[in-house]
């Protein structure tokens, strides 16, 4: 009898453990049964987005524009100093190749040669020819003087010997004077053609000396201090052996680092609730404890695609508003766009927010009960609550196991009010929590 009765209580014993473990609750689901408290306190509506740093003003480093003037088209880039390197005002920066200019120069030495021998020969020409008329002028006033004194010696000879020598006299001063008259035309024909050959004497010298000029800018140096940048071009960033065209003869750039503004895309859901004078939160990728701040000063009205994506972005500028020896162009920054704050409002996390027949938007307390709630304005974590909860209460991050079977507690305040624009906010958070179930 003592037997049996102890086999009896082994035999409750054990069924007692078989039914807590065939009845006790599902330790799976308790674990993921994870509560969060309904909170109150500042608010900000941000957006998280990553930029790369570049100048607010830069200066451009150029190569000879006068280039194209002889008929230059394309030089290369002989040596260059390495990307990154601080130069200072007057520093050699790129040197170019000078071999198609040289071949102009050596042209036009020959044309200067050849234009200056024309010169002294037309020169000379000049001097012969107006001596040869002066010459001329001064033995013609010669026999104007015979001839006066052969008259003045007949004036006791016959009328017609007279007569003859006041003739003679005359043709003589008419020859003189046409020799003048000639000397005068000579000596405007010569000064012309002395004028013209000077001329070109003086373009082909002058020519010579713009080429030379340019030789020396083929040394390009730098304007300012700075850092030089390289710039891109058709096949690439600009370096040694790339080829700088003379209609755009950029060869690099000095950034002002002093004043640095971060390039960012923001995508078009997004890009409603951005606008220029919004503060920005900006930290660099390089210097994870550098912290620094900005505000939104451009927003693109055209959105644009980037590549290897089918979503479009639009462009928006970022002035930062500190200065810091560390900021180089092409950082990486994560910015953080403060779109709204508000100094005092009740939230939720997103992951506690249900939808139900695609207009109510609900929580589950910790109650037990099911509660729809008054949405406003979401980040990316939290989402404000107007009306339906109270600061302090519980909610679940996941779904209860008693959720099924408990209808949802409606607000008498939204009844025909209830907004479907809200249910993408609760749809992202269902997903989210669906996949936080699955892991």
């Amino acid at each position: 009898m003592r037997k049996r009765n102890i086999y009896i209580g082994i035999t409750v014993f054990f069924l007692t453990i078989l039914a807590y473990f065939l009845f006790r609750p599902d330790s799976a689901n308790e674990g993921n049964e994870i509560l969060a408290e309904v909170k109150s306190g500042k608010f900000k509506v941000e957006i998280s987005t990553s930029g790369e740093l570049q100048a607010l003003n830069s200066v451009q480093v150029l190569g000879p524009t006068e280039a194209r003037r002889f008929r230059v088209g394309n030089f290369t880039i002989e040596e260059m100093v390495d990307e990154g390197t601080v130069v200072k005002k007057g520093d050699v920066v790129a040197v170019l190749d000078r071999t198609e200019l040289f071949g102009r120069l050596e042209d036009k030495r020959l044309d200067l040669e050849q234009t200056l021998a024309l010169f002294e020969q037309t020169q000379l020409d000049t001097s012969l020819v107006l001596r040869q008329e002066r010459d001329n002028i001064l033995n013609l006033q010669y026999d104007v003087e015979e001839r006066e004194l052969v008259l003045e010696q007949s004036q006791y000879e016959p009328p017609a010997i007279i007569k003859q020598n006041e003739n003679s006299v005359e043709r003589a001063k008419r020859d003189l004077q046409q020799a003048k008259d000639r000397y005068r035309i000579k000596l405007m024909q010569e000064r012309a053609r002395m004028v013209e050959v000077s001329a070109k004497l003086k373009d082909v010298q002058t020519e010579v000396n713009q080429i030379e000029e340019v030789l020396e800018k083929f040394t390009v140096t730098a304007p300012q201090n700075g850092m030089v940048i390289y710039v891109w071009g058709r096949g690439g960033k600009i370096k040694e052996g790339s080829q700088v065209s003379s209609w755009n003869p950029v060869v690099a750039t000095l950034p002002d680092l002093t004043h640095m503004q971060s390039i960012t895309y923001i995508n078009e859901v997004d890009i409603r609730k951005v606008e220029a004078g919004q503060r920005v939160e900006l930290g660099l990728d390089a210097f994870p404890e550098k912290k620094l701040t900005g505000k939104v000063t451009k927003v693109a009205n055209v959105g644009q695609q980037r590549p290897n994506s089918d979503a479009k972005v639009f462009e928006v500028t970022i002035v930062v508003n500190e200065s810091d020896p560390l900021l180089r162009p092409a950082m990486t920054t994560s910015n953080t766009i403060v779109a709204e704050e508000i100094e005092e409002a009740t939230f939720i996390p997103l992951e506690a927010l249900y939808t139900e027949n695609d207009s109510i938007n609900y929580v589950h307390l910790k109650s037990g009960k099911k509660q729809e709630v008054k949405l406003g304005l979401s980040n990316s974590n939290y989402v404000i609550v107007e009306s339906g909860l109270q600061v302090g209460q519980q909610v679940y991050l996941s779904t209860p196991n008693w959720s099924e079977n408990v209808a949802v507690n409606l607000l008498d305040e939204l009844n025909g009010k209830r907004n479907p624009e809200l249910q993408d906010i609760s749809a992202d958070a269902e997903n989210l929590t669906q996949i936080e179930t699955e892991y």
